[in-house]
């Protein structure tokens, strides 16, 4: 089973091209599930078709849903919103405000992306196409597994333990506001799932596409994403570029093609040889089914749609050296003005551009300090020597 991200700028056309894409795919024989994790839910309006929390069939072999986030996250963080409730309503909080209050920040988008896991795993598809939100918040929500493994593995054991200890006391005196084991076992469970999500997201099967218009800002809004995703261990197999003009005569388009095909020579110079589609300005906005298998046929014209699993890069490797070890990250298109880097006991922070990621060191660099970094092809090289103080020890 093939799955396939969409993401990109907001207003640049990624619902449209996902939904073209899996009404193309439907249209060439693959069994194709088509689904939104943007909280907007606009692929119910490109397809023109009402849509529901379980897959609805909109053409032979085309079915696309609309996750119901509101059942999914009563399902997942009852226990926990419960605990909260009490919480809020001992200290005299409306009920009204208090169920608002204990609403999950982005849950929408969470639990959408397990709903993704739940399709990929146990579902009849071919090809899954997901419609994601914007890449700011695409970013943020590829990096919660993460950030949450870090939460339960290092500070959640601990904090459990402790409680389990006192709770009897502390229960007699202060009442709900100790959680119960219920509550610990919520989150656990929400942690095991979003591993699950990490897993079907980073497989050798699963890429992201990356949707854009020719234009200034948003082209270099894609170079950011592309060094993002590669931060996170996503693989991009391919850019779309929408709404490009044809050729024309008339000096007002004539001008606007120019500054396009300036952007575009731009955008194929980071690719790196990944296949950039251009999808041509549409004289009416490609609304319903018909109209979508026609912009998806055309857009992938003599190309393998779902296109072949992308071979992971390694994110990170290390090497010896003549006087240590040398760490090599892959960060395309990144600036070396964007990245930090943050050395805290066994881990390594790096941080481009804002988004950050926790690297546990191999037992070999941990023993070792960081002597500089350099950035070179699209890798972030980074020297270790090793340090004599914990080197010799056994």
């Amino acid at each position: 089973m093939r799955v396939l991200l969409f993401t990109g700028k907001g207003g640049v056309g990624k619902t449209t091209a996902a939904a073209a894409t899996a009404a193309a795919a439907a249209a060439r024989g693959s069994k194709t599930l088509v689904l939104s994790t943007d909280p907007a839910h606009s692929l119910a309006d490109a397809l023109g078709v009402a849509l529901t929390a379980a897959p609805t069939e909109v053409d032979t072999g085309l079915y696309a849903m609309q996750v119901d986030a509101q059942a999914a996250f009563e399902r997942t963080w009852r226990e926990v919103q419960s605990y909260l409730l009490g919480l809020l309503e001992r200290a005299g909080v409306d009920a009204l405000q208090a169920e608002e209050l204990t609403v999950l920040p982005g849950a929408d988008e969470v639990l959408a992306l397990l709903e993704v896991s739940r399709q990929v795993t146990t579902g009849p598809w071919d090809l899954v196409v997901v419609d994601c939100a914007p890449t700011g918040e695409t970013l943020r929500l590829l990096a919660l597994p993460e950030a949450l493994t870090w939460y339960v593995e290092r500070v959640f054991p601990a904090q459990r333990r402790a409680l389990r200890a006192v709770r009897p006391l502390l229960s007699r005196v202060s009442g709900p506001v100790v959680p119960r084991e219920d509550v610990f076992d919520a989150v656990e469970r929400l942690h095991r799932e979003l591993l699950q999500v990490r897993e079907v997201l980073t497989a050798a099967t699963t890429s992201v596409r990356l949707v854009l218009t020719p234009e200034a800002v948003v082209v270099a809004e894609a170079r950011r994403t592309l060094t993002s995703l590669a931060l996170y261990g996503y693989r991009v197999d391919a850019l779309l570029a929408n709404r490009v003009f044809p050729p024309s005569a008339e000096p007002f388009l004539a001008g606007w093609v120019a500054a396009q095909a300036e952007q575009l020579a731009l955008v194929r110079a980071d690719a790196g040889g990944l296949p950039v589609l251009e999808l041509p300005y549409q004289p009416g906005e490609p609304v319903g089914l018909p109209a979508l298998t026609e912009l998806g046929a055309a857009l992938y014209a003599g190309e393998e749609l779902a296109g072949h699993p992308v071979e992971p890069v390694p994110l990170l490797g290390v090497a010896r050296t003549t006087d240590g070890f040398e760490l090599s990250l892959a960060l395309p298109l990144a600036r070396i003005s964007d990245v930090c880097l943050t050395r805290s006991g066994d881990e390594l922070a790096v941080t481009v551009a804002g988004h950050r990621r926790l690297l546990s060191l191999p037992s070999a660099l941990r023993r070792c300090t960081v002597t500089g970094a350099v950035l070179r092809g699209g890798r972030l090289l980074v020297r270790f020597e090793p340090d004599p103080a914990l080197w010799m020890r056994t």
